[in-house]
C-alpha cells in the first residue's frame, strides 16, 4: 500500500491573508482585479506542485472595501485564464447554491473541466453573506437550514448533469455520419422541491469524468452536506483534537450515505508567516499587524458574532454570546472556541487570527512550518492544508522555496506531479456515469416532498 501523501492547496486571498497585505512593500494595490497576479500565484504553486488553486467568492460588494481588496473577479473567468497559463495545477472555484441556478453552473464548470483537461473542482457554499441577498431580488437570507436543503438538492441536480453523458456517447464518425449515440445521452428528469430539471446537460464528459465536489462550512448542516457529496472539504480547525474529532464526525456520517468516508479528503485552513529565523518571523508579523486599520478586526469580530462593535470591550474578555441561528457558524464557533480555551481578550483574539478571519496561523521559521504540517499530517488529523499566505505572491514563493523542500526531503510531499487531473492529484477516483449499464445508481433521484 502506498504511503499517505499530503495535499497542499494555496487559497489566493487576493492580496493575502492578511487585511493589510496590500500595503505590503512587494504588493501591488490593484492585484485584486489582475488576472495577471492570479496567473502569477498559480505558476508558483504549480512550480511547488501544489494540489490546487482556490478561490473564494462572494457576490457582492462586501467585506470593508473603504480599507481592503475584496474577491472582486468571477472565479471560473479567473480560473480559465490559469488554466491556459498552467499544466498540472488544480482548478477549486466557489460558486454560491443560494444565487445560481443548477444547469448554468452544471454547463460552466463542465465546460472549464473540459478546457483544463480535467482540473477542475468546485467548492459548494450557500452563502451567508445577507448584501449577496439584494443583489438577486430579496432582502433577506433564506434561513441557514433551508439554504443547506436547497445546496443539498442543488448538488443531486449538478452531478446527474455531469453524469448525463455515457463516456462513449460521442461517435463523430465521418463515413456513417453518426455524431453522437443520443441513446447515451440522457435527461436527468428532476422534480424536486427546489428544482425542475429535464437534462441532459449539452456538454460531454470530462477525461476526470466530473469537476471535483469541494465543501466549506462546519455547522451541523454543512457537515450533512460534506458527507453526503464532498469529495475534498476546507474546515478550520486550531488543535489536533478539533481536527481529529472533525474528520471522524464527516467520515461517520458519509458511512450513513453509504460511502466508505476515507476517501473524503480533508485541508483546515492554516495561514503562515514566514521568516529564516523566529525573530524575523515575528518583525514580519508586527510590520503587517502595524499596517491593519485599528477597527477593521473588531468590526470583523463583531459582525461573526452578530453584536454591536460597541458591545466589545477590547482589552475585556469575549463577551457570552448566543450561537446565531444564520451566518458564519464555522467562524463563530472558531473564534469563542479560541477565546474561551485560550482565555484570550478581544484584542488578542483579533491579534491571534491576524484580523479574525477565523483561522489558524502560525509564524515561524520554514523548518517550524514543516514541523507542525508534518505533526498535524502524521496524526492522521488532516491529508492536507488549504494555505492562506500572509502576502501573495510574496508569502507563497517563500513557502515554495524553503517549506516545500523539507516536507519533500521527510517524504511527505509529491517532486513531481505523476497525474494530470484533480482527481489524480487528490487520490480520488474517476467516477463512472450513473447513467451507465451495470453502475450502482442507474437512475436519478427524485426530490419531491422533501
Amino acid at each position: 500500500m502506498a504511503p499517505r501523501q499530503l495535499h497542499l492547496n494555496v487559497n489566493t486571498l487576493n492580496a493575502g491573508f492578511y487585511s493589510s497585505a496590500w500595503r505590503a512593500p512587494s504588493s501591488d494595490p490593484r492585484a485584486y482585479a489582475d488576472i495577471a497576479h492570479y496567473v502569477k500565484v498559480a505558476q508558483i504553486a504549480e512550480r511547488g506542485t501544489f494540489d490546487a488553486i482556490f478561490l473564494a467568492d462572494v457576490p457582492a460588494f462586501s467585506d470593508r472595501p473603504d480599507l481592503r481588496p475584496f474577491q472582486a473577479l468571477e472565479p471560473t473567468i479567473v480560473l480559465a485564464h490559469v488554466a491556459a497559463a498552467t499544466e498540472h495545477l488544480g482548478l477549486i472555484g466557489t460558486a454560491s447554491t443560494s444565487f445560481n441556478d443548477p444547469y448554468n453552473l452544471a454547463r460552466r464548470f463542465a465546460s472549464l473541466d473540459i478546457a483544463s483537461n480535467g482540473r477542475v473542482g468546485w467548492n459548494i457554499v450557500t452563502t451567508a453573506d445577507a448584501s449577496a441577498a439584494r443583489n438577486f431580488g430579496t432582502d433577506e437570507l433564506e434561513a441557514h437550514a433551508n439554504r443547506y436543503e436547497r445546496a443539498d438538492e442543488f448538488a443531486d441536480v449538478v452531478t446527474a448533469l455531469w453524469d448525463s453523458w455515457e463516456d462513449d456517447a460521442f461517435i463523430g464518425d465521418k463515413a456513417t455520419g453518426r455524431f453522437i449515440d443520443t441513446a447515451k445521452v440522457h435527461p436527468i428528469e428532476h422534480r424536486g422541491r427546489h428544482f425542475s430539471v429535464r437534462g441532459p446537460l449539452n456538454v460531454p464528459r470530462s477525461v476526470q469524468g466530473r469537476p471535483v465536489l469541494v465543501q466549506a462550512g462546519g455547522s451541523a448542516d454543512g457537515i450533512r452536506l460534506a458527507a453526503r457529496h464532498a469529495e475534498a472539504i476546507f474546515s478550520v480547525a486550531h488543535t489536533l483534537e478539533e481536527a481529529l474529532a472533525f474528520s471522524g464526525s464527516v467520515r461517520t456520517q458519509a458511512r450513513t450515505f453509504g460511502r466508505s468516508g476515507d476517501d473524503i479528503v480533508i485541508l483546515p485552513g492554516l495561514a503562515t508567516i514566514i521568516g529564516s529565523t523566529e525573530a524575523e518571523a515575528r518583525r514580519r508579523e508586527e510590520e503587517l499587524w502595524a499596517l491593519t486599520p485599528g477597527d477593521y478586526g473588531l468590526r470583523r469580530v463583531a459582525g461573526i458574532l452578530k453584536v454591536d462593535p460597541s458591545s466589545l470591550d477590547l482589552d475585556g474578555p469575549l463577551p457570552e454570546v448566543a450561537r446565531p441561528l444564520d451566518g458564519m457558524q464555522t467562524f463563530f464557533d472558531a473564534l469563542v472556541g479560541a477565546a474561551d480555551r485560550e482565555k484570550l481578550t478581544v484584542r488578542q483574539l483579533i491579534r491571534r487570527f491576524g484580523g479574525s478571519t477565523g483561522h489558524r496561523v502560525i509564524v515561524g521559521t520554514p523548518e517550524a512550518i514543516a514541523d507542525d504540517i508534518e505533526a498535524w499530517f502524521t496524526a492522521g488529523a488532516v491529508d492536507g492544508f488549504n494555505l492562506m499566505p500572509d502576502v501573495l505572491p510574496e508569502g507563497l514563493e517563500v513557502f515554495v522555496d524553503h517549506v516545500v523542500p523539507l516536507l519533500r526531503k521527510r517524504g511527505l510531499f509529491r517532486t513531481h506531479y505523476s497525474g494530470r487531473t484533480l482527481r489524480e492529484h487528490f487520490g480520488l477516483p474517476r467516477p463512472a456515469s450513473r447513467f451507465a449499464p451495470g453502475t450502482a445508481v442507474s437512475a436519478p433521484r427524485v426530490a419531491a416532498g422533501r
